[in-house]
């Protein structure tokens, strides 16, 4: 077991090209929820996700990689833009999206609390242990696996997605008439 230093870490080319990524990734992550205009969360979702898809393709995951790119920002982020369009939510800078200061600082708290406890966890579990190179898994044998063993949950999630689906047709399609239906 080989420990590592923090000068050691910032010796390697590859954890300045995470920083590189990773610092972007959260400040679109921390900007997609705390954005009071709706669109603007979006994208910066969008820089979010694909700081991820960036981080994946560094860990030798190119599936997973090209996963986030299409599925999440080509389709999911698409249909969150028309799912606003249609539902005619308001688009300026308003306020009124987010809950009360008396539920906002609570739900802080426990959000803070919670990324410590996974944090201690990781680096207790990791210690100051520097991984050995390892070969990435092949798209192969990961689609094995998911159409084996995990084929039922793979056709579970496809009904969530229809149903949200649905949900969001029904959204769309709903008629002005003054609360009768």
């Amino acid at each position: 077991m080989m420990t590592v230093s923090l000068a050691d870490w910032f010796s390697e080319t590859a954890n300045w090209a995470f920083l590189i990524i990773a610092l972007p990734t959260l400040f679109a992550g921390w900007r997609a929820v705390s954005s009071n205009n709706i669109v603007r969360a979006v994208l910066y979702l969008v820089v979010a996700l694909a700081g991820t898809a960036a981080l994946f393709f560094m860990l030798g995951a190119p599936f997973v990689g090209w996963t986030v790119v299409l599925v999440y920002i080509g389709a999911v982020i698409v249909l969150f833009l028309i799912g606003i369009m249609i539902t005619r939510a308001p688009l300026g800078d308003t306020t009124d999206l987010s809950h009360p200061i008396k539920v906002r600082i609570p739900v802080a708290l426990l959000s803070f609390v919670l990324f410590g406890v996974i944090a201690y966890a990781a680096i207790d579990s990791f210690s100051n242990t520097m991984l050995e190179p390892f070969e990435p898994t092949s798209t192969r044998d990961l689609a094995n696996l998911l159409f084996s063993r995990w084929v039922i949950p793979f056709e579970v999630v496809s009904f969530v997605l229809l149903a949200a689906l649905i949900g969001g047709i029904t959204l769309a399609r709903r008629d002005d008439t003054g609360g009768k239906r």
